[in-house]
């Protein structure tokens, strides 16, 4: 049985309401796949959607997925199956689901799928409970086929950060784990110098102690090694065999 989801308030963020910026360098560029014309937009596309998705600047060989890639070229998928077949990759479980509590996780979701910050904490409390129950995969299809989704992406634009409030974007904020997983991998870390490296190599070493035997010596059979017979030595009754003449 699938727990509601739990209500909480929407706060006033930038995204809601309309802006009135003058676009800059800063606002953020909209790709769509009808907009692609060619195979180098189509390229530009993926590249972007990677960004969004991974958090990375650039594209690691180990991340891409060839398969969707292929689909979405071909105009198989739409942008929107991408953006979901990049978020429940195994890749992706790898480097960031994993690696993250269920709070973080929805902070991550927030901003990478729907291109916005967690409105408060009862908002990623209700989340978390929805990603303990049905889990990672399902999570992403909720967040990927709600209404939000639809009304600002659609079917074939790579979601962004629709408006930039208080801080840096998103994927200079949100790495692929948060500062407690760093710690830990910080602390795991060998340092030359440590006295817990030392420690821990002491605790290592496997010592066996000596264990003595009683031994009884009831039976124990000690050879004879003395002499029944005394050696003779032969003498020499010849005096001049027995001191030399001068």
């Amino acid at each position: 049985m699938t727990i509601p989801l739990l209500s909480y308030a929407p706060s006033s963020q930038n995204q809601r309401v309309p802006g009135y910026e003058v676009p800059n360098e800063e606002t953020p560029w909209r790709y769509s796949l009808e907009d692609a014309v060619d195979q180098s937009d189509i390229d530009e596309l993926i590249w972007a959607a990677y960004r969004q998705v991974f958090s990375e600047h650039v594209v690691l060989k180990s991340t891409r997925q060839p398969h969707l890639e292929s689909q979405l070229a071909n105009r198989a998928i739409s942008v929107r199956d991408f953006i979901r077949g990049l978020a429940k990759s195994e890749t992706f479980r790898r480097l960031v689901v994993e690696t993250n509590s269920n709070y973080r996780l929805v902070e991550i979701a927030l901003k990478r799928l729907l291109g916005r910050a967690p409105y408060n904490k009862e908002e990623e409390l209700a989340w978390s409970i929805r990603i303990a129950t049905d889990g990672w995969q399902k999570f992403v299809d909720t967040l990927v086929d709600s209404d939000e989704y639809t009304q600002n992406f659609g079917d074939n634009t790579v979601p962004y950060q629709r408006r930039r409030y208080k801080d840096r974007p998103f994927n200079l904020v949100t790495p692929r784990y948060g500062d407690y997983w760093r710690d830990k991998l910080e602390n795991s870390r060998y340092k030359w110098g440590d006295i817990r490296n030392f420690l821990e190599m002491a605790r290592s070493v496997k010592v066996t102690p000596v264990q003595f035997k009683p031994v009884s010596t009831a039976n124990v059979q000690i050879p004879d090694t003395t002499r029944r017979d005394r050696p003779t030595v032969p003498a020499s009754i010849n005096p001049t065999a027995t001191f030399p003449l001068r």
